[in-house]
């Protein structure tokens, strides 16, 4: 896979991708021109229907589930959609069965968004158990193991948001789950767009994921993917969208709530449309650029190999900063992650040389993305190179040693 910048970068324009040093394609990535232009269009249609928009609006967010079912390798997925992956994991979370199995089984590599409501939950008396997220390559088989009778769920990533470890092992995962009863839910964020992702193998699972980060879709645009059981569900957290097509009927002459089947079983309620016009132009623009799943992991193996080799060339002190050698590049997601005691700061030092990145705690996440070049991965190198002899004084006398 070759350099694709010079075909890319001029569509991403206003972005100025190719001034700028975008090291956070992890987490935000640049947005194609062509998504101002979906927003322009929500605005014409809310401005010329008023609140007739949403028939239109409805098209543009079933455009929408089409372009996620493509990276969920599920074509026929059932999808509901979310403004963010928390609100559709509190729908589904309050769907479990948590009196009759108050028991909740994830790892401790989840992003924030499971780790700080989980926590709180556990606050409430429901236990949770955070199964170590390394080694990675056993992290399932570990998952299972803590999976009981008592478990609701299981919840793990696809991708480690911190350390960029692909989890294997998730279709064994899934068929424990569903030997004992246990729901399944995995997080595929930083796999969609970046890592193949199928629910082959996984087809009982929960999927939820997103298109803030390596899909380019901006905020508002997360999604929820239903297992076939879904239907046997009743969500506590439930928004009127789920009887939308029943308005014209008292809802309230049931006596209990009802729930349609299907996607709207797990809906919200009203929400900005915009969001999904804007969607939906970069999907367009991803299908005519070609920017396919397997294209983009090529692009990405290519340039995060890119990245690790100029990492390697510094030859930084392990002490001070080092990256996980143990795996194949293949066992890798879309970012190069670099720990180092000092992440932060030199996060800081990046950003002061105009290299955006971020750092999570120990580690320091360095994210290309399509539309850079191989000329400013590294130029972003050799600035990560200054401050880290900034920081050592060993990495100071190492590079004098070889300079002579």
């Amino acid at each position: 896979m070759n350099d694709l910048s010079a075909r890319l970068a001029p569509h991403y324009a206003a972005f100025r991708a190719a001034d700028r040093l975008l090291l956070t394609g992890h987490s935000h990535q640049a947005w194609p021109d062509a998504a101002l232009d979906g927003q322009i269009e929500a605005f014409a249609d809310a401005a010329r229907d008023v609140d007739d928009k949403w028939a239109a609006a409805f098209k543009q967010a079933d455009r929408v589930r089409e372009g996620f079912r493509l990276f969920l390798g599920d074509p026929y997925a059932e999808l509901a959609l979310g403004s963010s992956t928390h609100e559709l994991v509190l729908r589904f979370l309050s769907a479990l069965d948590l009196r009759g199995r108050p028991r909740l089984v994830t790892s401790g590599g989840e992003f924030h968004t499971l780790r700080r409501q989980l926590a709180r939950v556990a606050e409430e008396g429901v236990e949770v158990v955070v199964v170590p997220p390394e080694p990675a390559g056993t992290l399932a088989v570990r998952l299972a193991e803590a999976a009981c009778d008592r478990t609701a769920a299981v919840l793990v990533s696809a991708v480690l948001f911190e350390t960029s470890r692909i989890v294997p092992g998730l279709d064994a995962l899934a068929a424990a789950c569903r030997r004992r009863g246990v729901e399944l839910l995995v997080d595929a964020y930083h796999a969609l767009g970046v890592v193949p992702f199928s629910t082959a193998g996984i087809d009982s699972a929960w999927v939820v994921g997103g298109g803030y980060k390596y899909l380019q879709l901006g905020e508002g645009n997360c999604v929820l993917r239903l297992p076939a059981h879904a239907d046997r569900l009743r969500p506590v957290v439930t928004g009127w969208y789920a009887e939308f097509a029943e308005l014209a009927d008292d809802p309230r002459a049931a006596g209990r709530v009802g729930y349609p089947v299907g996607a709207a079983r797990f809906a919200g309620a009203t929400y900005d449309p915009v969001s999904h016009y804007r969607a939906a132009r970069v999907f367009d623009f991803f299908a005519g650029q070609g920017l396919t799943p397997p294209v983009l992991r090529a692009v990405s193996l290519r340039q995060r190999g890119l990245l690790a080799a100029r990492f390697d060339a510094i030859d930084a002190p392990e002490h001070v900063i080092s990256r996980d050698r143990d795996a194949a590049p293949e066992e890798f997601g879309g970012f190069l992650a670099l720990r180092s005691p000092y992440a932060g700061r030199l996060r800081a030092g990046l950003a002061a040389q105009g290299v955006q990145a971020d750092s999570r705690g120990d580690h320091l996440r360095l994210g290309p993305a399509p539309y850079l070049s191989d000329a400013q991965l590294g130029a972003a190198m050799d600035h990560l190179a200054e401050e880290i002899r900034a920081l050592s004084p060993t990495s100071r006398a190492a590079a004098r040693t070889r300079a002579a």
